[in-house]
Order: C-alpha cells, then sequence, then structure tokens
C-alpha cells in the first residue's frame, strides 16, 4: 500500500507523454480503432465534397424524366427471333418441317422497357439514349410531377447512341443547364438522377474515374466513366457536376463489375442537337481514308520517334484527302488544330467538321513534317472514316476484330469470332435482329476467328438464299438466317 502512490506519480507523465504523440487534429470516436485511422484521410484532403446534395437534387429532379416504351415485333410462336427458320440445312426440304416452321401463323409480341431523359427547353424537348428509344411503336413520357405524356422521336443518331425526342405539355417544363464536359477532370465528383429498375428518381453519387474511355460500343466512343451506380433503366438519364449542369448522358456499364458505368460527354449532344431538330439525323464530315493505330513494331520499321498520330493505310480516289493529295503512308498528326494522338482521335474530330470546311492538316511523309489544305466532304452511311484494328461492313453490319481490351472489358471468354459494332437501320442485319456486341462465332457452320474469315465466308458464292449465323449474345448462344441481299 506505500508504493502505490509512487508508482501512480511515476505514471502520470508517461501518459501525457503518451497521448502527446497523437496529432492535435484527430478525433477519437466512439468505436473507431487504430486501424480505422491509419486508412482516414487528411484533413481537407475531401473539402471540395459536399455535405448534401439534397438542396440539388430538389431543384433539378423536376427537370428528369421516366421513359416507358412498348415495342411491337412479329414472330411465331416457339420462335421468339421472327426469323425463317434455317431447316434446309438440319432437316432438308422435309415437309413435316416445313409446316411446322413456316406455316404456323404469326402473331404479335408486345416488348416493354424503361428509360430515363432530361428536359432541355421549356416546350418538352427532352434528350435520352437511342437505344431507350429505337424502334419503340409508342414512347410514354412521365414527369416528375406524376403527368404523363405521349412522345415522338424528333431526331437519333445511333452512332453515338444519342435521340431527341417531343412531348407537348400543356404548361412551360423546368429545363437543365447543360454544361461543359471538356472542363471535367478525374476525380470532380457527380451525381446521377435516374430511373433503374423502373424506381423513380433514384439519385447516386460518385466521381468522374477516367475520360476519353474506348469500349468497343461505336465508332465515336469518347465515354466518361464513373463510380455513381449506374443501372438498366438509368440510361439516357443525366449526369451532373456540383453546379447543376449536365455533364454528360448516362448510357451503359460494365458486365460482371460494380462501379463502372460510363456517359456520353453532353458536349457530343450539344454538337449534334441542331441537326437533331433540323432533319433527324446527323451530318458529318469525311476524309475518304482508311487509317490504323501506330505499333511499336510499325515505328522501329518506319523509324519514327513516337507512336503518336493515325498512320493512312488506304487514300479513296476522288474523295477530299485524295484530292488534297493526302498519300498513304502519310501519317497525321493534326488536324484543325487539333493534335491527333490516335484513329480515335481522328474519327472523332473529323465527323464534328462540316462538309465544304476547310481543315489545315499536318502529316508526317518519309520523315519530314508537311501542311496540306483539305476541303472536308460529307460522311455517307456505308463509309468509315478510321479505323482501329479491322473493320469490315456487309448487310448493313459493321465488325471488327476482338481486342484484348474489349474481352476484358465485355467478359468474353471465347477465343475466336468477331465483334458487330453497328447494326445499320433497315439493313438485312436489322432485319435479323442483329444487334451491336453481339459476336459472330460461325458462318454457314465455319468458325469465325478474325475480320478475314468473316469476309471470306460473308463473300463465297452459294446457292443458298440465306446466310446462317451462330450468335452469342451474353450468356446465350443462338443461331440467326440472314436474307442475302439482292443483285439487282
Amino acid at each position: 500500500m506505500v508504493n502505490r502512490p509512487k508508482i501512480f506519480l511515476f505514471l502520470i507523465p508517461l501518459v501525457v507523454f503518451l497521448f502527446s504523440l497523437y496529432p492535435a487534429h484527430v478525433t477519437f470516436y466512439p468505436g473507431e480503432t487504430d486501424a480505422d485511422m491509419a486508412f482516414a484521410a487528411p484533413a481537407g484532403k475531401l473539402a471540395g465534397a459536399p455535405a448534401s446534395l439534397a438542396d440539388l437534387v430538389d431543384t433539378l429532379s423536376p427537370s428528369v424524366v421516366n421513359i416507358r416504351t412498348t415495342t411491337i415485333t412479329k414472330g411465331r410462336p416457339g420462335h421468339p427471333f421472327g426469323q425463317r427458320m434455317p431447316y434446309p440445312r438440319f432437316f432438308g426440304e422435309d415437309d413435316f418441317f416445313k409446316r411446322f416452321f413456316e406455316n404456323s401463323p404469326e402473331r404479335d409480341f408486345k416488348q416493354q422497357s424503361l428509360g430515363s431523359g432530361f428536359i432541355i427547353s421549356s416546350d418538352g424537348y427532352i434528350f435520352t439514349n437511342n437505344h431507350v428509344v429505337e424502334k419503340a411503336t409508342k414512347i410514354r413520357v412521365k414527369l416528375a410531377t406524376g403527368k404523363e405524356y405521349d412522345a415522338e422521336v424528333k431526331g437519333k443518331d445511333p452512332s453515338t447512341d444519342i435521340a431527341l425526342i417531343k412531348i407537348n405539355p400543356d404548361n412551360s417544363l423546368p429545363v437543365v443547364k447543360l454544361g461543359n464536359s471538356d472542363k471535367l477532370r478525374i476525380g470532380d465528383w457527380i451525381f446521377a438522377i435516374g430511373n433503374p429498375y423502373g424506381l423513380e428518381h433514384t439519385v447516386t453519387a460518385g466521381i468522374v474515374s477516367a475520360k476519353g474511355r474506348v469500349i468497343g460500343s461505336g465508332p465515336y466512343d469518347n465515354f466518361i466513366q464513373t463510380d455513381a451506380s449506374i443501372n438498366p433503366g438509368n440510361s439516357g438519364g443525366p449526369l451532373f457536376n456540383l453546379e447543376g449542369e449536365v455533364i454528360g448522358i448516362n448510357t451503359a456499364i460494365v458486365a460482371q463489375a460494380h462501379g463502372i458505368g460510363f456517359a456520353i460527354p453532353i458536349n457530343t449532344a450539344k454538337s449534334i442537337l441542331d441537326d437533331l431538330k433540323a432533319k433527324g439525323s446527323v451530318s458529318r464530315g469525311w476524309l475518304g481514308i482508311s487509317v490504323q493505330d501506330i505499333t511499336d513494331d510499325i515505328a522501329a520499321t518506319m523509324k519514327l520517334k513516337n507512336v503518336k498520330g493515325a498512320l493512312v493505310g488506304q487514300v479513296f480516289e476522288g474523295d477530299p484527302a485524295d484530292k488534297a493529295g493526302v498519300k498513304t503512308g502519310d501519317i497525321i498528326i493534326e488536324i484543325a488544330g487539333e493534335k491527333i494522338q490516335n484513329t480515335q482521335d481522328l474519327l472523332r474530330i473529323v465527323a464534328a467538321l462540316k462538309a465544304g470546311e476547310k481543315a489545315p492538316v499536318k502529316l508526317i511523309r518519309d520523315g519530314q513534317e508537311k501542311k496540306i489544305d483539305v476541303i472536308i466532304g460529307e460522311r455517307k452511311e456505308e463509309k468509315e472514316i478510321a479505323r482501329k484494328g479491322k473493320i469490315g461492313e456487309h448487310y448493313g453490319m459493321t465488325v471488327q476484330d476482338i481486342t484484348p481490351e474489349m474481352a476484358r472489358h465485355f467478359g468474353f471468354s471465347d477465343k475466336y469470332g468477331v465483334i458487330i459494332t453497328q447494326v445499320r437501320e433497315g439493313s438485312p442485319s436489322d432485319d435479323a435482329g442483329l444487334k451491336a456486341q453481339d459476336i459472330i462465332l460461325q458462318i454457314n457452320k465455319v468458325k469465325i476467328f478474325s475480320i478475314k474469315d468473316f469476309l471470306n465466308e460473308m463473300t463465297k458464292d452459294s446457292q443458298e438464299e440465306t446466310i446462317l449465323l451462330l450468335i452469342k449474345r451474353g450468356e446465350t448462344t443462338f443461331f440467326v438466317t440472314l436474307k442475302k441481299e439482292s443483285t439487282k
């Protein structure tokens, strides 16, 4: 008992010393451990994060709409694809199978889907995704007030997956403010409002994870990547910054992943708005060349200092580049004042130029930099301005070799096949029900490993009226028959 006061007096300075080791700004909360503190963000690190999004959400929600579409397709019972069955290939000309597959009456099938959109004018113009309203026979728009209106498509651009629809409201509508997506920085805070799984006006938040993503969904990929939760039904809805401006249109997610979503930059939508309003489609610039990215091997062979730029593989006779003097083997490093890092840059920049516009071009030829002027032409529907890897088009579908990046993104495990990147509306491929991101595994029972295989099989002479394709869509594999195009 006599020694206890001495021990106690000794411990006091020790305890004081140990507490002095902790920074003065650290505050302990019940249940918080030292391990928690080790991962705590330094004070002020997240100073830009809002304390709450509630005020912004209250202000912006009335300008976000829910979209419900109905599509009617024809088909026969037991055959959901509505296609002519390929019985001659499997059963010969057996009358029983012919009667069973061909003579059963067709019926109408209704398919309903959900999406989102946002109001850009007080008289009822709305931006959404093209895939939300594509082929819809009826479009119904529901406002935040609960009022519903029929909508019509005023313009659409499958190449960027953007559509402009219109309702005729009873009163003036609240509208969003369109921001400048070029000013976005990786790490900026953003939030989405939409209709995931029919859950109206759901709000999710996150940051800009990356910019300029190319995911193989179309020729003008330039996506904003975000970790804000995006789900089916969010498509076509707005992605906002903390100033309450729309900086993107929510469009896609990565299958088999969490926290990886993609939005179309709003500047892309703004650049085509006038065309969509005026004529319902988009006019794009055209050079008339086939280009490819520069690999390390190509750079070494051509004695190039780096792999930046787009290598011209072909110049189409009589087109703008040909008239301006562009030659095969040239490397385009700048056009219209914008630097070209790769073929995707060239494709995007040229597409934004207007037909008849004079565009200065910087290129490298035989190691020397040259400057020429090109009068931009207008891109036709069938033409491809630039190609990343090998691309082919037949029967209204554009296909591409599957790159390792695409395989990782979509979760492809097959060692063969080519991917459909675009299907032209009204084409035989469209009629057959083919879609972008479908994988062609076989053509007429022949495995397809590359674009070369695809072209060989698609152009073979045959007496058959149809081409049999084995398609993989998601986890499902099925056959589709493609009617041959008439040569008349």
